[in-house]
């Protein structure tokens, strides 16, 4: 950080936004917040209210005390529930299980797809992917394959070719998905 520059809550924010490795459109959309709502807090235009800035630290892995204390306690190494930041469509729903691993090596979540849902499909990028069914089956398609994953498979490749997973049961399916590096 530029010492120089006054620290300012918008400051710190977008500090601790490019430290997470995230685009200010990647946090409105996890935050549920627009990008100009971002940039006008990241350039201290408009002040967050005390619930929407506890969202965004915990987003970015923080709380009100670390932040306003300025010091980096040991990362976190167990997350549960209440750590989940969640994002829910009217046909999936999608679980940021580890919400810091933007700046991590690889990203899981959790997704879960309603009948004849389907991810969309992300376009070629450097990378892996690892995911591992927990209810249901899922149909993986991976450029111009396709093959069924049913609860308890596991599916696993490059990430050089669009890809996405549909749900291919008469129910529920949740995946345990894994992008190295993160996506999501």
């Amino acid at each position: 950080m530029d010492e120089s520059r006054e620290v300012t809550i918008g400051s710190k924010l977008r500090d601790l936004r490019l430290k997470n490795g995230l685009t200010q459109e990647e946090l409105a959309d996890r935050a549920e917040l627009t990008k100009g709502f971002i940039s006008q807090l990241e350039n201290d235009l408009t002040s967050p209210s005390i619930a929407t800035l506890i969202d965004i630290l915990t987003l970015l892995g923080s709380n009100l005390s670390k932040f306003f204390a300025g010091y980096d306690e040991e990362e976190q190494l167990v997350f549960t529930p209440v750590d989940y930041f969640e994002k829910q469509t009217d046909s999936s729903t999608v679980q940021w299980i580890v919400p810091t691993a933007q700046k991590n090596a690889m990203e899981p979540i959790i997704t879960e797809l309603e009948v004849g849902a389907s991810t969309d499909a992300d376009i070629p990028h450097e990378g892996e992917e690892f995911g591992y069914v927990l209810k249901g089956k899922v149909r993986v398609v991976v450029g111009e394959r396709a093959q069924i994953a049913s609860e308890g498979d596991s599916f696993y490749f490059q990430s050089d070719k669009r890809h996405y997973i549909e749900n291919a049961s008469d129910g529920k399916s949740k995946v345990l998905w894994v992008s190295c590096p993160p996506t999501f």
